[in-house]
């Protein structure tokens, strides 16, 4: 059973599946992983990309699980059958909605729209606009480039060295679980 401060866990990924299987069975791994546990997965809404296929993961394994999507995306990426629905108007609602509707954030492999969207709870986070965990999941190592660019920009000054410990970076998708329950919010004045 999940923790009282832990009841949901929000999933940033692709709505592709990207070129490598793992990204596919990591979202899976998720998915399950979360359902499991008794944690509700919340997401982007949609059927597409791993996006989809965590959110069906976690729905197959009897879990909890509610998608928020824009009207202009509905008919676009589809909604997923079997699972609870907020229908909002804009990105900007669906982000907001999406952050008040967890206790933790779940990166998987993505592209541009992940990316805005971890950024951004990370700035919040080092703003002390929020506690909850940010997980990055690196499979194959897929992040390793965006992990080398925030310590760049700590090392150039940007940034209080800090900032990378925002980032709770795990290789292993069957490790969330234990990783967003056990992760301490960082002292903000180390950020």
């Amino acid at each position: 059973m999940p923790t009282p401060e832990l009841r949901s866990v929000c999933v940033y990924c692709g709505s592709r599946f990207g070129e490598r299987p793992s990204y596919r069975a990591a979202a899976n791994v998720v998915g399950t992983s979360l359902a499991k546990a008794g944690i509700r997965l919340v997401f982007g809404g949609g059927t597409q990309g791993l996006m989809g296929e965590s959110a069906a993961a976690a729905r197959d394994a009897g879990g909890e699980v509610l998608g928020i999507i824009p009207t202009f995306l509905m008919e676009k990426e589809g909604l997923l059958d079997g699972i609870e629905h907020e229908i909002v108007e804009t990105m900007h609602e669906r982000k907001i909605k999406m952050f008040e509707a967890c206790d933790a954030f779940c990166v998987l492999p993505g592209g541009i729209g992940t990316l805005e969207e971890m950024v951004e709870v990370m700035s919040w986070s080092s703003l002390a606009l929020h506690q909850k965990p940010v997980v990055l999941i690196n499979t194959d190592n897929y992040w390793a480039p965006f992990i080398e660019l925030v310590e760049h920009v700590c090392e150039e000054g940007f940034a209080y060295p800090g900032l990378r410990s925002i980032l709770h970076v795990i290789d292993d998708p069957a490790k969330l679980v234990a990783e967003v329950t056990t992760q301490a919010r960082p002292s903000m004045d180390k950020v």
